[in-house]
């Protein structure tokens, strides 16, 4: 399964600066759908209320899934790769 790779950067409320990764299926170019990933994983995290757009999450590039990132996109439809400040 090839999947696109989302770098995504927001600032977290106590202003430290979260780095993570979407990934989703290659053929997934819907922003909204790709950053309502993001928001879900923020929330997920207790960070509601971060902006999240194109500013902050953009295509990087696209790989081969690992079982891991296939598992978690056949059942939720994205994988987060946590990076830095998650």
């Amino acid at each position: 399964m090839k999947v696109s790779v989302y770098d995504t950067y927001v600032r977290r409320s106590d202003g430290k600066l979260m780095h993570f990764d979407i990934l989703v299926l290659e053929a997934q170019k819907d922003a909204s759908v790709i950053h309502g990933y993001g928001l879900e994983y923020l929330n997920s995290k207790g960070h509601e209320g971060v902006v999240l757009g194109t500013r902050e999450c953009r295509f990087c590039h696209v790989e081969q899934a690992t079982p891991p990132v296939v598992k978690s996109i056949e059942e939720r439809g994205y994988f987060i790769l946590e990076m830095e400040n998650c």
